[in-house]
């Protein structure tokens, strides 16, 4: 056996570790030739420029443009030698292919590194075939799947490892699937300011869904703390690397709730050698597809308003847009619009003369394109058939009144009086009621958009997106993937909690979800990392969920505390921040239910504390240290230790209450303190 003892073991790191730096000189040595052969190049092409003739100008061209691709590749490379040099490798397995007497001995890292002309590997990359077996299977019988079939055979041994500036913490020979020992050491560290990759403790369920390149549309449900945005993050990673070459980090798409997420988990992808992928909003898709002309109440406000007040009729437009009821109702209109909207009369161009039935079966020919996309064609058809071109370019002003008279024989010339005669339709013109004259309620944002699709087609192009991720699923409507499937025909993964909901009025299940996507693969995580088991049965006794399994990690019972007044309250809090400031934690989060009270609070504490930072929806960064913000806001975020203030009976009462307090809980990984003055709020348990 290869390095048997532990001291054999860290002999050993000092020689990969030595290469690893040796490899990091040389190719720090080939940048600085590439940097400098580049300034010739273009010192010379500078000097001889009146000389050259366009083939030898396009020749050097294209030599300096080469030379600054391989600086950059080299770049790429000296970044991941930097990584493995800080921490070479988290895993080793030794494994005999069956009917073979050799025995592999494979060293498992963040990247493949490899030695000499024959490229020995030295250490494999954790997303390659081979290395399912590390997260996969305990010591003995064990296969994996590789590009020429199933290949099987015996694991002999299998250990961990915990290596930080390059020096070696410890060892763990594991017989076990991923060490219960390495997963606890992981999830009692203090978090970090960005979202950290998790390749040292990828548990098989979690592996699984990794290494899934079948599903079109996968579905990941995923409790409180499982890691189901890291994990679906690993997953581009893992695509990225099997499919490299065809699929790129600009392919490559993801729906995120606001800009503070999307910059808390920027920082896995490069972790992993990979490319930060773009993140875009819903409301950004949405004000893309609006235009100018008409505006729309923001989600967050929509939230605001019903956190504030009880509006009752407010919350039944919301319900009723937010049902699959309602889809299946806008595609029945759409439908009767498609067949009874458009009567043609007969149109006499250039002496030809095109008849009802035939200006109508264009229509419907063409019934794939958006309504007025269809007038383009038919505008096309007419003038070819009426020999108006004959030779000449067809002014604008003849194409336009021919296209004017065709639109003129559709009923509605704009999506907004489309959709408000869709509700006089349906009997409900009630439930149409916008904040102003070009204002839409957010309920009525996205059933705009989808009768956009219909009548005037996409502003925005994402065809060149090949996977799509979204996150936060509960929170978007039916109608809103209805909308996602019109704009990308590409691959998905999309992922949420249905107890994480921040307005159970408009929540979607995952029922209804599997319904939109009959053909989805769903899988769930149930295992929940993030937080202690106290602070996980004191959030399940606000909002129970009986598949939440906490992983066994145990630290101090969350702090309930009446304060008595709101002043005693700021005391307590500035009591909690000053012990935090003692510890060595690096990130506490004050979450307040509505955006004002946190303005509020962080306009108090500020002056005594001025490190202290707000996150708002207006943010754009995730910092670490100490945080003031909402439930809304920090979903998707983790910190060390949360304070939940105003917890009593007046602010903390509904259902939408109930699940902004869950969500505030389940931020918390070592330590919760919940505080209220007056009566306590009957949502604790």
């Amino acid at each position: 056996m290869v390095n048997k003892s532990e001291t054999e073991e860290r002999e050993y790191l000092a020689q990969i570790l030595e290469k690893l730096k040796q490899s990091y000189r040389e190719i720090d040595g080939k940048i600085l030739n590439y940097a400098e052969e580049i300034q010739k190049e273009k010192q010379y092409i500078w000097e001889n420029l009146t000389q050259f003739d366009a083939v030898e100008k396009a020749a050097n061209r294209t030599e300096v443009q080469q030379k600054i691709i391989y600086g950059e590749k080299a770049k790429l490379q000296k970044r991941k030698i930097t990584k493995l040099i800080d921490s070479p490798y988290f895993g080793r397995i030794d494994f005999t292919e069956q009917d073979e007497h050799e025995n592999n001995v494979l060293y498992i890292g963040i990247h493949t590194f490899t030695e000499g002309e024959n490229n020995e590997i030295l250490i494999t990359d954790w997303r390659a075939p081979v290395s399912a077996l590390f997260y996969n299977f305990e010591t003995g019988q064990a296969s994996y799947t590789a590009p020429m079939g199933e290949i099987f055979g015996e694991i002999h041994v299998k250990r961990q490892y915990k290596i930080k500036n390059s020096v070696m913490e410890f060892m763990i020979e594991s017989a076990i699937n991923i060490n219960d020992e390495i997963l606890q050491k992981e999830l009692s560290q203090t978090s970090n300011e960005k979202m950290k990759n998790i390749v040292a403790t990828i548990q098989r369920e979690q592996n699984t869904i990794i290494r899934n390149e079948s599903s079109r549309v996968l579905i990941i449900q995923g409790v409180a703390g499982s890691g189901k945005t890291s994990i679906a993050l690993h997953r581009v990673a893992f695509l990225l690397y099997r499919y490299k070459g065809t699929l790129l980090s600009k392919d490559i798409l993801i729906i995120s709730p606001n800009q503070v997420f999307g910059d808390y988990i920027s920082n896995v992808l490069p972790e992993l050698g990979e490319e930060e992928i773009a993140d875009i909003g819903f409301e950004e898709i949405a004000e893309r597809e609006m235009g100018t002309k008409i505006s729309a109440q923001t989600f967050e406000q929509q939230v605001s308003r019903l956190i504030d007040t009880t509006d009752e009729e407010a919350i039944t437009r919301i319900r009723f847009k937010a049902t699959v009821d309602f889809v299946k109702l806008a595609d029945e209109f759409l439908t009767h619009a498609d067949e009874c909207f458009f009567t043609p009369s007969p149109l006499k161009i250039n002496g030809v003369t095109f008849s009802q039935e035939e200006l109508f079966a264009s229509f419907r020919a063409n019934r794939k394109l958006p309504v007025m996309h269809r007038f383009d064609r038919l505008t096309e058809i007419i003038i070819d058939k009426s020999n108006l071109d004959n030779g000449r370019t067809v002014k604008k002003t003849e194409r336009n009144k021919i296209k004017n008279a065709i639109a003129g024989m559709f009923k509605f010339r704009t999506t907004m009086a489309l959709y408000r005669h869709f509700y006089d339709h349906i009997g409900k013109s009630e439930l149409y009621q916008p904040m102003d004259k070009n204002t839409l309620e957010y309920a009525d944002v996205f059933p705009y958009v989808y009768f956009k699709l219909f009548l005037e087609g996409a502003e925005g192009d994402y065809r060149h997106i090949k996977h799509l991720l979204v996150d936060e699923m509960q929170d978007y409507t039916p109608m809103q993937y209805q909308v996602l499937t019109k704009l990308f025909r590409c691959k998905m993964t999309i992922l949420g909690d249905g107890n994480q909901s921040v307005n159970p009025y408009s929540s979607t299940t995952l029922e209804a979800i599997k319904g939109i996507y009959p053909q989805a693969d769903c899988v769930e995580l149930c295992k929940s990392y993030r937080s202690t088991m106290e602070i996980m049965s004191f959030a399940q006794s606000i909002k129970r969920n009986d598949k939440l399994i906490p992983v066994e990690r145990h630290g101090e019972e969350p702090l309930v505390k009446n304060c008595f007044s709101q002043q005693n309250q700021r005391n307590e809090i500035i009591q909690l921040i000053e012990g935090f400031l003692q510890s060595d934690y690096h990130s506490l989060a004050i979450i307040c239910k509505t955006q004002p009270r946190a303005q509020e609070l962080y306009e108090q504490l500020k002056e005594t504390h001025p490190t202290i930072s707000l996150l708002s929806f207006f943010s754009k960064e995730f910092k670490e240290g100490i945080v003031i913000t909402t439930a809304h806001m920090a979903k998707g975020l983790e910190f060390d230790q949360v304070i939940v203030p105003d917890v009593n009976a007046y602010t903390y009462q509904t259902d939408i209450d109930k699940s902004m307090l869950y969500i505030a809980c389940t931020r918390a990984m070592h330590k919760l303190a919940v505080l209220y003055y007056g009566e306590r709020s009957g949502l604790m348990g």
